[in-house]
């Protein structure tokens, strides 16, 4: 872990719920993708959020925040970060968090799980396979409430097209009438296509309490539990 400050350089909406940061650290940050920061808001009270970007981008930090009137936790970091903004000062965080980064010392193939804005967690992994040219096959599942939360639809598209092993599945919980894709609950989608989750690595970012469901409906449909990362794992039963 690396204590440091840190230039808040934008922040730029992605969705009306959803905020782009982009963090300039004082000095280079190492950190392996999958991995989380911190910003220290005081003492005692740090707010974790994964990291966007790839290892190599360790000049240039990426968050998403989504946050909202009823999201005290996000949004009280996202006024954070914007006062310091706006009178150009630099904030505390705490980066190379997080014990369910991406593993490279094996064969099988990954799954990359997303809900909502866990989908940072997911990016920083699926940049970093394709710019070590990974040859492993690699399916990266995002789902999202509606239509309009994938806001990283086009370049997770691109993502998928530089490389044949790669294949992108939004999946979309309340779809409109238009929508062609996966719908539904997202690791229901991942079991609907895959007859047994025996030989994958798993990587899953979302809320606690989702994250506990699909941990549970994984294993019943062949998951093997050493080969599956979250870091919620250390907060829910």
């Amino acid at each position: 872990m690396q204590t440091l400050h840190a230039e808040v350089v934008a922040i730029s909406p992605l969705t009306e719920f959803v905020h782009k940061v982009i963090l300039k650290p004082v000095e280079s940050v190492t950190f392996e993708a999958g991995q989380y920061l911190q910003v220290v808001l005081g003492e005692k009270d740090k707010r974790a959020f994964s990291i966007a970007s790839r290892p190599s981008q360790s000049d240039e930090l990426e968050l998403h925040i989504g946050a909202s009137a009823v999201d005290s936790y996000a949004m009280q970091t996202l006024e954070h970060l914007r006062q310091a903004h706006a009178e150009k000062t630099q904030v505390l965080i705490e980066a190379g968090l997080g014990i369910s980064q991406l593993r490279l010392q094996c064969e099988r193939p990954i799954i990359l799980l997303a809900g909502g804005t866990g989908f940072s967690y997911a990016k920083s992994m699926a940049d970093h396979l394709s710019e070590i040219g990974c040859e492993r096959p690699v399916l990266f599942y995002w789902g999202v409430r509606e239509e309009s939360a994938l806001y990283a639809h086009t370049e997770m598209q691109t993502w998928a097209d530089s490389r044949e092993n790669f294949t992108f599945i939004p999946v979309v919980e309340n779809p409109t009438a238009s929508w062609t894709g996966h719908t539904g609950y997202v690791h229901k989608a991942v079991m609907n296509d895959i007859v047994s989750l025996a030989p994958y690595d798993i990587y899953m970012a979302g809320r606690f309490d989702m994250i506990g469901i699909v941990r549970d409906d994984f294993l019943a449909h062949g998951a093997i539990r050493e080969n599956m990362f979250a870091d919620a794992f250390a907060f829910i039963k």
